[in-house]
């Protein structure tokens, strides 16, 4: 059975348990998703409004970080506390946690539809995140594409697929390990290069008897071309410009433009698109020549959707924000500052006002080799040019005596969100 359809299985299923939640008389934002962006959205609303009630629906019950995730995928994050419980949040800050999967949104009654209940809403704020796209190598084959996800992960959407990638990297014991980057625009952009650093540092130190094979089908990213080079040679092989035409994920055998390899395990990563239930709504975008873009379509500046604003899209799961430059890039902290801007909107309508404009920022540190440590920071901000337009600024800041200052981000970011 096809994912659309089993949304519309689960949607139907789901409205005959369904009971309706009261809503408060004050009003009540849900927000679904416990990502960065759902987070944030929750934390600054209790602040912004705190006559609102704030109900926050995530399928899983800890948050898990993504940022930080490939240090502990090879043992280099010690103990330090990347996996958070959303109640024991929620509580400390003063909103609803609900553990549950929401199988669809009901524009035209604002109600949110989970598996057990049906919630009411006066504004909604969709941080749902992104969902793998195996269309592209598998076409109709559900099975091939379960299979895949399951015994071959990319560990991008988080939660338990760290934990089976972590798993999977402590038996292996040697040969070809494929790794394959996704087409862009993809969930954070440098994260696959530096999982490649820590990956070809890890099978060194290790000594296992075993080569990476990055398949990446965007441009070259020659600053990691040449790390690659220069300090792994004997562990990575590099192949930019690679797309994959073929994957029997069974018989562990792949062929791209170039060549058929035959690999002992992978971390496969398709393309990346907007999260189911953008699909289930209708709020994903078209583009000028009427096909679907893939990612949910929002206002750039006030984040409601298109003839919508009682909705808000926040994070990975949104299209493009501005001509100039395309997507925001789709990272963590884009995603946190795009929830309080969420938050920052609905508190001031709420009270009756008008809200301003604001945008986003983002910085994202990537490690570029782990011994000696060296670690890039990129800074990402924007503006509105006068014709109204959004106009992207991108610094980069090269640390090669780093010390630690991803973890000291991350550390800082987690505090914000509450966590």
């Amino acid at each position: 059975m096809q994912r659309r359809q089993l949304l519309q299985a689960g949607l139907a299923l789901g409205a005959l348990a369904a009971t309706p939640l009261v809503r408060a008389r004050s009003g009540r934002v849900v927000i679904v998703g416990g990502g960065w962006g759902g987070l944030a959205a929750a934390r600054q609303l209790r602040q912004l409004a705190p006559g609102l009630e704030v109900v926050m629906l995530e399928r899983n019950a800890e948050f898990r970080s993504l940022p930080l995730s490939n240090r502990w995928l090879v043992g280099l994050a010690g103990n330090e506390p990347l996996v958070y419980d959303y109640a024991a949040a929620a509580s400390r800050h003063g909103y609803r946690f609900l553990q549950a999967e929401v199988i669809a949104i009901e524009r035209a009654r604002r109600q949110v539809v989970t598996r057990t209940e049906t919630l009411d809403y006066d504004w909604l704020v969709l941080a749902a995140g992104i969902r793998e796209d195996f269309t592209s190598w598998f076409g109709d084959d559900a099975a091939a594409a379960s299979h895949t996800r399951q015994h071959f992960g990319s560990a991008f959407t988080g939660g338990d697929e760290l934990l089976r990638l972590k798993a999977r990297l402590e038996t292996f014991t040697g040969g070809d390990l494929v790794m394959t980057i996704p087409p862009m625009p993809y969930r954070c952009p440098p994260a696959p290069y530096e999982r490649a650093v820590m990956l070809a540092w890890w099978l060194k130190e290790k000594r296992i008897k075993g080569r990476l094979l990055v398949l990446d089908p965007n441009q070259p990213a020659l600053a990691f071309d040449r790390v690659f080079r220069d300090s792994y040679s004997e562990q990575i092989s590099y192949f930019p410009q690679a797309r994959i035409n073929t994957l029997d994920p069974y018989k562990k055998r792949l062929t791209t433009d170039f060549e058929t390899i035959d690999f002992a395990d992978a971390i496969l990563a398709p393309p990346q698109q907007t999260a189911d239930i953008a699909w289930q709504a209708g709020l994903v975008g078209q583009g000028k020549d009427g096909k679907t873009s893939g990612w949910a379509a929002q206002d750039p500046v006030h984040l409601h959707v298109p003839g919508d604003e009682r909705v808000f899209l926040v994070g990975d799961m949104v299209d493009k924000a501005s001509p100039l430059f395309g997507f925001y890039p789709k990272t963590g902290q884009i995603a946190a500052r795009q929830g309080a801007i969420a938050a920052q909107e609905i508190a001031t309508r709420a009270a009756g006002k008008v809200p301003g404009k604001s945008l986003p920022s983002s910085s994202c540190y990537v490690v570029r080799r782990v011994s000696p440590l060296e670690i890039s920071r990129i800074d990402t901000d924007f503006r509105f040019r006068a014709d109204g337009l959004i106009q992207q600024t991108v610094k980069q800041t090269h640390f090669p005596q780093a010390e630690d200052e991803d973890r000291r981000w991350a550390s800082a970011m987690f505090a914000e969100l509450g966590l």
